[in-house]
């Protein structure tokens, strides 16, 4: 069943394909250089991220709810022979598999209620190998552009909520960046990237 969400993004990345726009966010830069191994992108929109990580040699899982996306993903990934598997999928019913050296989950837990957003944070330390990394990227309580959510499915972390979640992990990276959004409103990001103990 389709979400407001999901047709969000799916318009948007439609678009996007047929634009050819396909260079990393903010966050996806920062994120970049601290992706190796066996990686899985959770959420991963377009795959930009996960394209430039199997292009350097990660073994990537790309998991979307988009059709669009994951088609872009599987075209891209058999022209250039990169190790990419892109899975369509209902992230709210996806279950995780395996172990992973890099969990990415940019932009994606505050588009569940609070239950499944903390419980797919929970999933993701749990899958990260020893000495691997967990990188996520969420909006925060201040946020004020709430258009791309689907009624009641989302949740707003708290500000301090990761750096709690990720206690007796090596922080990386912490950081927070606002951004103007429509209607005089604002959009704030944490994103964490963060070491779990080996």
């Amino acid at each position: 069943m389709k979400n407001k969400s999901v047709e969000f993004f799916e318009t948007q990345f439609r678009r996007q394909v047929t634009a050819g726009e396909y260079a990393l966010n903010p966050f996806e830069q920062a994120a970049a250089p601290f992706v190796s191994g066996r990686t899985l992108d959770l959420g991963c929109g377009l795959g930009n991220l996960s394209i430039e990580a199997a292009r350097i040699g990660a073994s990537v899982t790309a998991v979307d709810a988009s059709p669009a996306a994951i088609q872009r993903i599987q075209q891209t990934a058999a022209t250039e022979k990169l190790d990419i598997q892109a899975v369509l999928a209902d992230l709210d019913q996806y279950a995780i598999q395996g172990r992973f050296d890099t969990v990415i989950a940019i932009g994606l837990l505050m588009f569940f209620r609070q239950d499944r957003a903390l419980k797919m944070l929970n999933d993701v330390k749990n899958v990260v190998a020893p000495g691997g990394k967990a990188i996520v990227n969420v909006l925060v309580e201040g946020t004020t552009y709430l258009d791309m959510f689907d009624g009641d499915n989302h949740y707003l972390f708290g500000c301090d909520e990761l750096a709690d979640q990720f206690s007796g992990w090596r922080m990386l990276l912490s950081r927070i960046d606002s951004f103007d959004a429509p209607n005089n409103t604002k959009k704030i990001f944490l994103t964490v990237i963060a070491e779990k103990p080996g």
